[in-house]
């Protein structure tokens, strides 16, 4: 006697997984709101300003100098393992990693590609931005600088913005940017600014970096995801070539048909009108006529073109005359 096998767990979490819905009919894309230009401005500002006041060497350096001679590493030095530890979460590589892993499936999940269209679009902004203000500016960091007092900015540095900071502010933002419901949104929200606020004080700590370094990448990273909803477009469109060239790749390696691929939200456009039924109908065809003889039944009647006169025939005569004249 035959029996089936008992389902393990993991064949019930694939189980699961294949009822997942499919591609969502409607994406919830952020848009470039009025509250979302003015806090973009105010942020872009705020940037401006904190490079300003370094460049002038303001009192925001001499805290800096300050709080780098107090040498926190030093004062709490129990805590130092936890610090080596917990700046990890500011490293480009491992929070990519992570977060790509998590994206990943979610985009598995959603049959969609926007999820990592989206980090991989934030990581980009993040590598020009702030790559270009540390070349351009210059600065040395704490372990490197040469006069006390002084800004270090010009002498070949590459510390001011902090990408620490910056970095986890967009990588781990991201989750927040990308949440489905307003309740996780929040929640992600709070998470991944007390994250970035810890690795930016982390560096501090650690003394890898001025404090105006860390105040410049919180700002780095608020601007790139305040400003995600321009590209959002451009990753539509992205998304779309990506799964039609996919399409074309599995027509020419099995030769079937392709699966229509869903288009973006972004990307919908009214259809075209599509031709009319009458017009449709009117099409070159032999016309059709009515034989002579006793009235037929409805559903036995020759179907004429739709909207179209019956053609004149020689040999029909008006009904009640006899035929015998007519007919051979």
């Amino acid at each position: 006697m035959r029996t089936e096998r008992k389902p393990t767990r993991l064949d019930r979490v694939f189980a699961r997984l294949d009822r997942e819905p499919e591609r969502p009919t409607h994406i919830d894309v952020p848009k470039m709101s009025r509250h979302r230009i003015a806090l973009f401005a105010s942020t872009l500002a705020f940037y401006l300003a904190i490079v300003w006041l370094v460049v002038i060497t303001s009192w925001l350096v001499r805290l800096d100098w300050q709080v780098m001679f107090f040498r926190p590493y030093q004062q709490w030095s129990e805590i130092h393992w936890f610090v080596d530890y917990y700046v990890v979460l500011g490293q480009r590589g491992p929070t990519a990693v992570m977060v790509a892993a998590w994206l990943g499936w979610r985009s598995w999940r959603q049959h969609t590609l926007r999820p990592l269209l989206t980090l991989g679009t934030s990581l980009l902004l993040l590598n020009v931005t702030v790559g270009a203000a540390k070349i351009g500016m210059g600065r040395l960091g704490p372990h490197y600088a040469t006069t006390i007092g002084s800004n270090e900015m010009g002498l070949g540095g590459d510390i001011f913005p902090s990408g620490h900071t910056a970095n986890a502010v967009v990588t781990w933002g991201i989750l927040a940017y990308l949440a489905s419901t307003p309740r996780a949104r929040r929640w992600l929200s709070a998470l991944s600014a007390v994250t970035s606020l810890g690795v930016g004080l982390a560096t501090v700590y650690l003394g890898t970096h001025w404090l105006s370094d860390v105040v410049l990448g919180w700002a780095a990273g608020l601007l790139i995801l305040l400003a995600l909803p321009w590209f959002e477009p451009l990753i539509a469109r992205a998304e779309f070539w990506i799964l039609d060239l996919r399409d074309r790749w599995r027509v020419r390696g099995t030769g079937t048909a392709p699966t229509p691929v869903p288009v973006p939200v972004s990307l919908r456009t009214r259809a075209p009108a599509q031709p009319d039924e009458t017009t449709a109908a009117r099409s070159p065809r032999a016309p059709v006529h009515l034989a002579p003889g006793p009235h037929a039944v409805r559903s036995e009647r020759p179907v004429t073109p739709a909207g179209s006169r019956r053609p004149p025939h020689a040999d029909r005569l008006p009904r009640g005359t006899t035929t015998s004249s007519a007919r051979p």
